[in-house]
């Protein structure tokens, strides 16, 4: 690998932020998700929503969920390329405000087992121990087995507890929760 940098997002990495989101979507929830929803996703519409979000992230401002809690998105970057990305903060799920939340963790497919993930992962679970949190949780689509091996290999346990979620304009996702603890 070339030089991977992990950063704090900026403005300008909303564009490169939505490819990564739909690309990683559109392949990894293929058979999972309905097919026309994912290629239904639009990257201009996801590209202004990110920008959004990552104006309201860096200026401390609620990012959206139940708490309403800010969070903080990092992206790898390979070559002046946005290669993945991972958000995350305070618990947003009702009770879970003492934990930290990792609410999303992408990488391009094009990158898929190069070691990106893990330094997004290993970063993001060195900010959460320094904001003070002992343990952290994480969603996972239901048969997503890919993503159940890769946070299993970092330590990220199932929990038994599930919910429904309707993100991207799917019905009735179902995930599965994980925890780990920090320290």
């Amino acid at each position: 690998m070339q030089s991977l940098e992990i950063r704090r997002a900026r403005l300008d990495d909303a564009r490169g932020v939505a490819v990564v989101h739909v690309r990683t979507w559109q392949s990894a929830y293929r058979g999972v998700i309905d097919d026309s929803v994912l290629d239904a996703l639009d990257i201009d519409d996801r590209a202004a929503r990110w920008s959004n979000w990552i104006h309201a992230s860096n200026a401390g401002e609620p990012t959206g969920g139940d708490a309403n809690a800010p969070h903080t998105m990092l992206v790898a970057e390979l070559d002046g390329q946005i290669v993945g990305w991972a958000a995350f903060g305070a618990g947003r799920d009702e009770g879970q405000s003492r934990s930290g939340e990792l609410a999303g963790l992408y990488v391009h497919p094009e990158h898929w087992s190069k070691r990106v993930g893990h330094a997004l992962i290993e970063r993001v679970e060195a900010e959460l121990q320094r904001e003070g949190f002992h343990d952290a949780y994480l969603w996972v689509l239901f048969g997503n087995e890919r993503a159940v091996r890769f946070y299993e290999g970092h330590h990220w346990v199932a929990d038994g507890n599930e919910k429904i979620d309707d993100a991207g304009g799917a019905h009735e996702l179902r995930e599965v929760r994980h925890r780990r603890t920090l320290r």
